[in-house]
């Protein structure tokens, strides 16, 4: 079976894949773009019914205001590039959960929730962009529809998302918040490989630098992060390994994103 579903995966890669932003790796790529964010969409709202949305504070409000200066520069950065259409169909928003939990997620479409467990950590306004930079760069560079394509490939034999959301509805949208990093809400973790994570830490920072933080800040967040005493592994970890390599890879990607940054003038 092992077997078999290697030489599917590998013929499906080969016609049904895309390229990531910035290091041009080819990725699979089986689900619709908008199939997948309707699913988002849909998963995102479910999620907010259950969660305690902040909103007429101080946080929240800083929450929305950094990630909206981060969305400006996303979508300056891929007209820049000109493939504006990798932001076809997307709805930003952003909100502030009331949920203890050191965690953050955004899901494909631009839908973001920051869980107040994290603020902490984040510790100001830098910090906060250096999560939602991170986060926002899982989004557009795919790494949603590549894990979720690899689910359904693994999972459910490679079956399109529509025959699954129709046949296998509970189980889909169960893998879909696995895929998006939301699996905490169905007791499954599936960390990020290293590879998008180190996708997404270059993406992020260049992001920020765009959206005028200093990228520079990213290492004390991340310092900060690895030194959590919690007894329980924080969860933005347990989808956001961290390796013994990933400050000195952080600090290699700083020079780059250095040449986006300009200081935010509020």
């Amino acid at each position: 079976m092992k077997s078999i579903l290697f030489i599917l995966s590998s013929v499906l890669f080969l016609f049904q894949c895309s390229t990531v932003p910035v290091t041009g790796r080819r990725q699979l790529d089986l689900v619709p773009q908008s199939q997948l964010l309707a699913l988002s969409f849909e998963q995102y709202n479910q999620f907010l019914s259950q969660h305690k949305v902040i909103s007429g504070t101080t946080e929240s409000a800083l929450v929305k205001k950094v990630g909206y200066a981060i969305q400006r520069a996303v979508v300056q950065y891929f007209n820049t590039i000109k493939k504006p259409e990798i932001l076809k169909g997307y709805k930003w928003e952003f909100n502030l959960v009331l949920d203890s939990s050191v965690n953050a997620f955004a899901m494909p479409g631009g839908k973001v929730a920051v869980f107040t467990g994290i603020l902490p950590v984040t510790e100001n306004e830098q910090g906060l962009a250096v999560v939602l930079g991170h986060e926002i760069a899982h989004a557009v560079a795919n790494h949603g529809n590549e894990r979720m394509s690899q689910l359904l490939l693994v999972q459910l034999g490679g079956m399109a998302l529509s025959e699954a959301l129709s046949e296998k509805p509970e189980l889909t949208q169960q893998l879909a918040l696995i895929a998006f990093g939301v699996g905490t809400q169905v007791g499954v973790l599936l960390p990020y490989s290293r590879i998008q994570e180190s996708e997404a830490d270059r993406l992020g920072l260049i992001f920020m630098a765009m959206a005028g933080y200093d990228p520079r800040t990213a290492i004390g967040f991340w310092q900060r992060m690895e030194q959590q005493n919690d007894p329980t592994v924080p969860e933005f970890l347990s989808t956001h390994p961290a390796t013994s390599t990933r400050i000195s890879d952080i600090e290699s990607q700083i020079p780059e994103a250095m040449k986006y940054y300009h200081p935010k003038v509020d």
